[in-house]
């Protein structure tokens, strides 16, 4: 897949918010922290706006991140947030522009929709922190810091803690993935992943344990699980586990893969919690279980 330039100093970064409304003094610390690094930030016209739950009308929304994508001048997209949104609005996006000049679209949650936009065009994003961690706000400053390695070229190895749960085995493939949830609403559409080859990362926020049995194998009866050449399972934060439903949340994930042979990986550190480090969707990497312990690394 193409990857965008990296960042150099002075580069403009835009902030959009796409989906969810969010506090403006969190887009204001995004962009200062972003000067601090010697970007300029250049704001949305409703980056910080609200209409309802959204920071917009989808008109709105639409708008601003299509002139995002479209301005030559811009080299990266950050995210103001998730939440809800981004689907209302992925159908009305031209990329043509975006083609003839790449740039970087940065975020997660609900912005996996947009990362799974530009996989399906062949392109390179990053799934990371957006602005409430960079307003030093959400506690995972590590994952800031890495942020910035990330978008000027620095690719980090990731070492995970063991887990029970792993299956040892070696797999090279396509990094994708992102939240479970809005990869399941994706399903059958012109965004779905195309799950031959890749190693497919997952992770999610508030949903019950009997919804997460139901998208795994949501996933597996449509054969997206049995065509992956790995699994790397994050966090799935606030999520009340459920004793009657006999397993817990990772125990539902791995009985979902159990019968396919690939290396599987749990404590991956992205999702919702605070260790949500950078991941640069679309790239080539190796995924390396052995006694439990996982390692992923970045081979193109």
């Amino acid at each position: 897949m193409i990857r965008p330039p990296y960042l150099k100093l002075g580069d403009k970064v835009a902030i959009v918010s796409p989906a969810g409304a969010v506090a403006p003094e969190l887009i204001d610390g995004a962009a200062d922290t972003l000067r601090s690094w010697g970007f300029v930030p250049v704001l949305g016209q409703c980056s910080k706006g609200r209409s309802g739950r959204f920071s917009g009308s989808d008109d709105e929304r639409a708008a601003d991140l299509q002139w995002a994508l479209d301005d030559p001048s811009i080299r990266a997209i950050l995210c103001g947030r998730g939440g809800y949104g981004t689907v209302r609005i992925v159908d009305r996006l031209d990329f043509s522009a975006f083609e003839r000049n790449p740039k970087w679209v940065i975020g997660f949650s609900d912005i996996t929709i947009l990362h799974a936009a530009l996989a399906n065009r062949g392109f390179q994003s990053v799934h990371g922190v957006m602005a409430r961690a960079l307003a030093h706000a959400a506690g995972n400053w590590d994952a800031v810091s890495a942020l910035r390695r990330c978008l000027q070229g620095d690719l980090l190895s990731c070492d995970m803690p063991s887990s029970p749960l792993n299956r040892d085995g070696v797999a090279k493939g396509t990094l994708v993935g992102g939240n479970l949830s809005i990869l399941y609403g994706l399903r059958s559409t012109p965004y779905d992943i195309s799950p031959k080859g890749k190693i497919l990362f997952i992770e999610d926020i508030s949903e019950r344990p009997y919804h997460i049995d139901r998208m795994m194998h949501n996933l597996k009866l449509s054969g997206v699980l049995s065509q992956i050449s790995g699994l790397l399972v994050g966090e799935f934060t606030d999520i009340e586990e459920d004793a009657s439903f006999g397993m817990t949340v990772n125990e539902i994930v791995a009985s979902a893969v159990s019968e396919y042979g690939y290396p599987v990986a749990f404590n991956f550190p992205v999702g919702h919690g605070t260790n949500n480090q950078p991941l640069l969707h679309g790239a080539d990497v190796q995924l390396t279980v052995a006694d439990g312990v996982a390692r992923l690394d970045y081979i193109g």
